[in-house]
């Protein structure tokens, strides 16, 4: 059931203020920066251990179907033809408070379709009217905001709706350009949506809707200066969608600055891994080749499309080799490959021309890959927040699906 949160705003003014005037000055490339923090404490591997629940345990079937959802008739045609039949728990326990405009968080575990569950009823919103920059979409990450703008495209095919997406890694003349069209929905991450501001093509007070997909990532010290800068600029902003698989405590005053009169709908708690994928730790004995184990279960045959994980760009680029020169059917993605580098290789995975792909944690947010088999940390991340994400890239949409994290 939806809990609706009604909470009284302190009465000095926040950071996060709806319509705080002045945008701050605009700022380009990466999240800010901050001091230098000490490295957190190892997790337990414990938390890292857990068997999946059966899937009647974990199934929820909503008591209505695509075909009855209070959305646009046309709307509901292009969601049954890409094979839809329900709505999951998130749709289903959303999609009234956000067609009413309501504020809305929303927790729920990775692959469960928080996606669709904010564009279903912005865009049922949106048809009929003419493009004017009506909704901002903000995201931690340049595949996200790829993903997101596919979604939005495969599901509007003749609602003569626009979407444009703006990310790091492509030419920023080239988004320049596109900005000359007016779009219904703007999709981005936060350096390259600043940049656009300081460059005066996109104007922020344009926007009445305000989107932040994976706001836990959004909230945290890297971006939380950007996000301020965009909020600020948003005088007209009347309408906040939160939506993440995970909640950090500590953002608690941020949310309630971003949200006024809120529902808040949680199909998990957001702070432990899903109920559907088994998770289990590998230990590295003194005298073992950590290498040598990890090729041991590649060449299993149930190892059928597996997603590494690993801390830093340098392990993913020594890993690669290493598992390039066994003659593994392997990519990689991480921060210093080229935006059409990363494209290419995720969608050599999702086609299964590749076997296993390599990644830092810029593959753990939001990221759809049907059928991954096998999600394997092989350096453990170093936040439970992390680890749910990384994970979730497995057992998506209520199949089930294997974890192993390696620990010494």
């Amino acid at each position: 059931m939806q809990q609706r949160v009604r909470e009284e705003q302190k009465t000095k003014s926040s950071q996060y203020n709806r319509r705080s005037p002045g945008s701050g000055p605009a700022r380009s490339g990466k999240p800010a920066s901050s001091k230098k923090k000490k490295q957190p404490a190892e997790l337990d591997p414990n938390l890292f251990i857990k068997k999946a629940a059966s899937r009647e345990e974990t199934h929820y079937t909503a008591s209505r179907k695509i075909a009855d959802l209070p959305v646009h008739p046309d709307l509901v045609a292009n969601l049954i033809k890409k094979g839809y039949e329900y709505p999951t728990e998130i749709q289903d326990k959303s999609i009234e408070a956000l067609i009413d405009r309501q504020d809305l968080m929303g927790i729920a575990q990775t692959g469960t379709g928080k996606t669709g569950a904010f564009l279903i009823p912005i865009i049922d919103g949106l048809i009929g009217h003419k493009a004017d920059f009506q909704v901002l979409v903000v995201v931690p990450t340049r595949e996200l905001a790829v993903q997101v703008e596919m979604e939005f495209k495969s599901i509007t095919k003749g609602l003569d709706l626009y979407c444009v997406s703006f990310i790091g890694g492509v030419s920023l003349n080239k988004d320049l350009s596109e900005l000359r069209r007016p779009a219904h929905i703007v999709i981005g991450t936060p350096g390259r949506l600043l940049d656009l501001g300081r460059q005066h093509a996109l104007k922020f007070d344009r926007f009445d809707t305000l989107v932040l997909d994976e706001f836990d990532r959004l909230l945290d010290m890297g971006f939380a200066k950007d996000i301020q800068r965009i909020v600020h600029s948003m005088r007209k902003r009347e309408h906040t969608i939160l939506f993440s698989a995970t909640e950090e405590k500590s953002q608690r005053e941020m949310i309630n600055s971003l949200l006024h009169d809120q529902v808040e709908i949680r199909v998990s708690n957001g702070s432990t891994s899903g109920d559907n994928i088994d998770q289990e730790i590998i230990r590295v004995n003194d005298g073992e080749n950590k290498l040598d184990v990890l090729v041991s279960m590649l060449n299993k045959p149930e190892f059928e499309k597996v997603l590494i994980f690993s801390e830093t760009k340098r392990g993913v680029s020594g890993l690669y080799k290493k598992l390039k020169s066994l003659d593994f059917k392997v990519e990689q993605i991480h921060g210093d490959k080229s935006q059409n580098y990363r494209l290419n290789a995720l969608n050599s995975f999702k086609a299964g021309k590749i076997k296993v792909l390599l990644a830092t944690d810029v593959a753990a947010r939001g990221l759809d890959i049907t059928e991954v088999s096998h999600v394997i940390n092989y350096q453990a991340p170093r936040s439970m927040d992390a680890y749910i994400h990384r994970i979730g890239r497995t057992g998506r949409a209520g199949k089930s699906g294997k974890a192993y994290t390696f620990v010494n």
